[in-house]
């Protein structure tokens, strides 16, 4: 499993958003989420069309394309924290800091950047966890390292 230090830190992630193509961000989205849940969080009804995006064929209108950059922060942060799975299940389950809402919800149906931001400020804080829960596990295990050197050496 990769350390923390590996993982992009958040402020890379969003340069990362602003300055990728759309087409990017549609790709990554479609590989690590599939193309139905990519679909269902831009706001689309046809989930071909995100094969269309991932490919630079068709552009997004404004809205679906705020929607994907933000969909691609949260994703990627904690998709790089836990996996894609957990990122889904997040994506999809009530979350306290929007109001019990599902993050994908709140991303299908933002039209505006206040909409929206929110999502990311939610995965930023679940993504951090990781970090705290991987630093407390890994003090764990030193510990047990050395206790068990200490009685292999008969102390």
């Amino acid at each position: 499993m990769p350390t923390t230090a590996e993982h992009p830190r958040p402020s890379q992630i969003e340069i990362d958003a602003a300055r990728s193509g759309i087409s990017e961000i549609a790709a990554f989205l479609q590989e690590h989420l599939g193309q139905r849940v990519t679909a269902y969080l831009s706001g689309l009804k046809d989930h071909k069309t995100v094969g269309q995006w991932a490919k630079g064929r068709v552009e997004p209108r404004d809205a679906a394309s705020l929607r994907l950059r933000h969909g691609y922060q949260a994703a990627r942060l904690i998709g790089e924290a836990f996996g894609d799975e957990t990122a889904k299940a997040w994506l999809f389950g009530s979350n306290r800091q929007l109001r019990g809402e599902a993050p994908a919800t709140v991303l299908r149906h933002g039209r505006l950047p206040e909409d929206v931001t929110p999502v990311v400020l939610a995965a930023t804080g679940f993504a951090e966890s990781a970090h705290g829960a991987r630093s407390s596990q890994a003090a764990g295990e030193t510990r047990q390292e050395e206790a068990h050197l200490l009685a292999r050496a008969g102390r």
